[in-house]
C-alpha cells in the first residue's frame, strides 16, 4: 500500500520540517510515501485542491472532531486498509483554518489526533510518527511500548 500526503503549506517551523523529514525517512523502509504541498490560500480553495489531488484514493482526513484511536488500533486499521482494492491512502492535512465541510464529508476516515486543536505543522509530524509507530507494531519491532 502506498501513502500520499497532501498538506497545506510547507512547514515553516524548523523543528516541524525536521520532524517531517525524519519520519518520512523512517517510513521508507515500510511503505512508499509521497508528499505534495498544497498552496495556502483560504480554506475553501485549499479544500478544493486537497479533494482534486486525492481523487480516487482512500482519504484519511486529519480533523480534531475525528475518531481518536490508540496506536495498536491504528495499526489494525492500516492492516485492514491493505486489504482494500484502493491501494493508495491519501492523508489530508488542512491549513491553519482546518478543513471545510466538503473535505470532511469526502473522507473515508476522519482521524482525530487529540481533542486539542493542534497547529497544522505539528499535526503532520504527529500523524507521521503515529503511522511509523503503527508500521513498527505491525512488524513486531520494539519501538512501541505498552
Amino acid at each position: 500500500m502506498r501513502w500520499h500526503i497532501f498538506a497545506v503549506g510547507r512547514p515553516k517551523l524548523g523543528f516541524a520540517a525536521e520532524g517531517v523529514a525524519e519520519y518520512l525517512g523512517r517510513l521508507k523502509g515500510f511503505c512508499p510515501m509521497q508528499v505534495d504541498w498544497v498552496k495556502a490560500g483560504g480554506r475553501e480553495a485549499e479544500g478544493a485542491a486537497l479533494l482534486e489531488k486525492s481523487a480516487g484514493m482512500w482519504r484519511v482526513v486529519l480533523d480534531e472532531r475525528g475518531e481518536e484511536v490508540g496506536s495498536r488500533a491504528l495499526a489494525a486499521k492500516i492492516s485492514g486498509w491493505e486489504m482494500r482494492p484502493v491501494k493508495t491512502v491519501a492523508l489530508l492535512v488542512g491549513g491553519a483554518d482546518g478543513h471545510p465541510d466538503p473535505v470532511r464529508q469526502a473522507a473515508d476516515w476522519q482521524w482525530g489526533l487529540s481533542r486539542l486543536t493542534l497547529q497544522h505543522e505539528m499535526a503532520l509530524v504527529l500523524a507521521l510518527e503515529q503511522v511509523y509507530r503503527a508500521y513498527t507494531i505491525k512488524a513486531g519491532l520494539p519501538y512501541h511500548r505498552d
